[in-house]
C-alpha cells in the first residue's frame, strides 16, 4: 500500500536534508570556501590577482564541461550513482589542491572540483523536482539551497582559525580538512538518496494537485525557445556577478577596508547565516507572486548589494552590502530551478536545466577572471562591483519581460477529485 501523503514521516524529507548537505558539501566548502582561502594561496603561491581570479574561473570551466555531459551521463547511471561519483571526485581534488605548489596545480584540482559540482548539482536539482509536488517546490528548494549557507557558515569560522593554527599553511590544512568532510557527505548521501518516491513507495511530498496533461510537456511550445532564452540571460548574469562578489569580496574587506582576516571570516559567515535563508524566503515568495516577480526582485537586491561595495562605502553601508548579498545569494537557482519546471514542463525539464546551466556556467568563467584583470589593472576590486551592478540590473529586464507564470503553476493547490 503506498503511504498517505499526511504521514506523520515522509521519506522525501531525507531527500531534502541529504539535497541540502549535498550541496553543503560541494558549493559551500568546495566552491564558497575559496573567498575565505584567497589571501593565504595568493601568498602561498605567489600569484597575482589575476591569476588567483583564474584559478577561481577553473573552477567554473570544469562546471561547464560537466553541464554539457550531465544529460548524456543520466541517460546511463541514476542521479544517485552521479551524486555519489561527483562527490567522490570533489573530496579527492580537494586534497589534492592541498598539496599544490603552483599555479597550474591549483587550477587543475579544482577544475575537477568544478566538473564534480555539476556533475552533482544537475541530478540533484531533477530528484528534488520529483520528490516534490509543483506549488511546495519553491520551498522545497529553497530549503537544500539552505546547505550552501551552512558551509560558507562553516568556511567562515574554520579557515581563521585553521591558519591561526597551522601559520603560512593554513589554507594546505583547509583544503585537506574540506576535502575530509566532503568525503563524509558522499558516504551519507549514497547511503540516503533515493531517485523517485516510487523506490521507497510513497507519494512525492506536498499537496497533490489536480493532474493534468501539460504537466509533462511544454507549458508554451509558441514561445518556449523565448522563455529559455530570457531565462538564461537571467542566470548569465547571475553566474557572473554573484561570484565576482564572492571570490573577491574577503580580500576586498582585507586589502582595501584593512580589516583583519578573522574578521572577514566574521563578515563571510553573516553571508553565510543570511543565505540559510535565501532560497526558502525568496522560493515561497515566487509560489505566491509568480516565477518572473521572484527573480526580478531578487536582482533588484543583489544589484544594491554590488552597488554598496562598489562605491567603497563604510560602515553600516559595507554590513548592508553584506546582508543583502546573503539574503538573495542562493534565491536565483531557486527560482531557477522551479520556473524551469513551470514554465516547460517536466518532460523538458533536465534538457531544460542544463541549457540554462550552460549560460549560468559561462558567466562563472567570465565572472571572477574579469574581476582580477581588472583589480590588477586598477588596483581595486570597486569597478568590478560596479559592473556587477549594471549586469544584475540589465538581468532585472530580461526577468520582468518573461510571461507571468502559467496559470496553476505556482499557486494552484487542487487536491484530487
Amino acid at each position: 500500500m503506498i503511504p498517505s501523503v499526511s504521514t506523520r514521516f515522509h521519506y522525501g524529507w531525507l531527500i531534502v536534508l541529504t539535497g541540502a548537505l549535498v550541496l553543503f558539501a560541494c558549493f559551500g566548502l568546495a566552491r564558497y570556501a575559496y573567498t575565505m582561502l584567497v589571501p593565504g594561496m595568493q601568498a602561498g603561491l605567489g600569484l597575482q590577482y589575476d591569476r588567483m581570479g583564474l584559478i577561481g574561473t577553473s573552477n567554473f570551466v570544469g562546471y561547464l564541461i560537466s553541464v554539457l555531459l550531465a544529460p548524456l551521463a543520466l541517460r546511463r547511471c541514476t542521479p544517485r550513482c552521479a551524486v555519489a561519483f561527483a562527490l567522490l571526485l570533489i573530496s579527492l581534488a580537494l586534497i589534492a589542491m592541498s598539496a599544490s605548489t603552483n599555479f597550474w596545480q591549483a587550477a587543475l584540482c579544482y577544475t575537477l572540483a568544478g566538473f564534480g559540482g555539476g556533475f552533482a548539482n544537475i541530478p540533484l536539482m531533477l530528484v528534488v523536482n520529483y520528490w516534490v509536488h509543483r506549488a511546495e517546490r519553491g520551498r522545497a528548494l529553497g530549503l537544500v539551497l539552505a546547505g550552501n549557507g551552512a558551509g560558507i557558515v562553516l568556511a567562515g569560522q574554520l579557515i581563521p582559525f585553521l591558519h591561526h593554527r597551522f601559520g603560512a599553511d593554513g589554507w594546505r590544512a583547509s583544503w585537506l580538512v574540506l576535502g575530509l568532510i566532503c568525503l563524509a557527505v558522499t558516504a551519507v548521501a549514497a547511503l540516503l538518496l533515493r531517485n523517485s518516491p516510487a523506490e521507497v513507495g510513497c507519494e512525492p511530498m506536498g499537496r497533490p494537485e489536480r493532474c493534468e496533461p501539460d504537466q509533462f510537456v511544454s507549458a508554451e511550445p509558441e514561445r518556449g525557445g523565448m522563455i529559455l532564452l530570457l531565462l538564461g540571460l537571467v542566470y548569465l548574469a547571475f553566474g557572473a556577478t554573484f561570484m565576482i562578489y564572492g571570490t573577491f569580496i574577503v580580500t576586498t574587506l582585507v586589502r582595501e577596508y584593512g580589516l583583519t582576516e578573522a574578521v572577514a571570516g566574521r563578515y563571510w559567515s553573516w553571508v553565510g547565516l543570511c543565505s540559510l535563508f535565501s532560497g526558502v524566503l525568496f522560493g515561497t515568495l515566487s509560489d505566491r507572486i509568480g516565477r518572473r516577480g521572484g527573480l526580478a526582485l531578487v536582482l533588484v537586491v543583489q544589484t544594491l548589494a554590488y552597488l554598496l561595495v562598489g562605491l567603497r562605502l563604510s560602515g553600516l553601508w559595507l554590513l548592508l552590502s553584506i546582508v543583502l548579498y546573503g539574503l538573495a545569494l542562493f534565491a536565483i537557482p531557486t527560482i531557477m530551478t522551479a520556473a524551469i519546471a513551470d514554465y516547460l514542463g517536466l518532460a523538458r525539464a533536465a534538457t531544460a536545466f542544463a541549457t540554462v546551466t550552460l549560460f549560468f556556467a559561462a558567466g562563472q568563467v567570465a565572472g571572477p577572471g574579469l574581476a582580477g584583470l581588472l583589480a590588477r589593472s586598477t588596483g581595486s576590486f570597486s569597478s568590478a562591483y560596479l559592473l556587477a551592478s549594471l549586469l544584475t540590473l540589465g538581468a532585472c529586464g530580461s526577468a520582468i519581460a518573461l510571461p507571468q507564470t502559467p496559470q496553476g503553476r505556482t499557486v494552484r493547490r487542487n487536491t484530487p477529485g
